[in-house]
């Protein structure tokens, strides 16, 4: 796991509040939104692969949605926050804060991972 002392000199204050404080970035502020270059999404808390860029759709949602990980990759839980009942997602190597599943993706697998594009980070293959 990796020590706090780290995660407040690597990341900005958004991403602290996202990644670490499980915030949610604005919805349509992310320049990931608009990205479909050929590449792999990866955790900015610890850079390991969570999605290949074949697994991005447009959901409409506001924020880069999955519709699969990579495996082993993702990690979840109830979060009852906001009087709500929804599955959180975090990095399965580090626990960042990514975004939900919910379950209203396209086939085969119905799910949309809803991420917030400021706790990825985008490599071009």
């Amino acid at each position: 796991m990796k020590k706090e002392n780290l995660w407040l000199t690597e990341l900005s204050s958004e991403q602290l509040h996202v990644i670490r404080d499980n915030g949610t970035e604005a919805p349509g502020s992310s320049p990931l939104n608009y990205e479909w270059r050929d590449g792999v999404y990866k955790c900015a808390g610890c850079h390991a692969p969570l999605f290949k860029a074949g697994m991005k759709y447009e959901s409409g949602c506001g924020w880069p949605s999955f519709f699969t990980v990579i495996s082993g990759s993702i990690g979840t839980k109830l979060d009852t926050s906001h009087n709500m009942k929804r599955i959180e997602v975090h990095c399965a190597n580090c626990e960042a804060h990514l975004g939900h599943l919910f379950k209203d993706g396209p086939a085969p697998t119905e799910e949309r991972y809803c991420i917030n594009g400021i706790a990825l980070q985008f490599e071009k293959v």
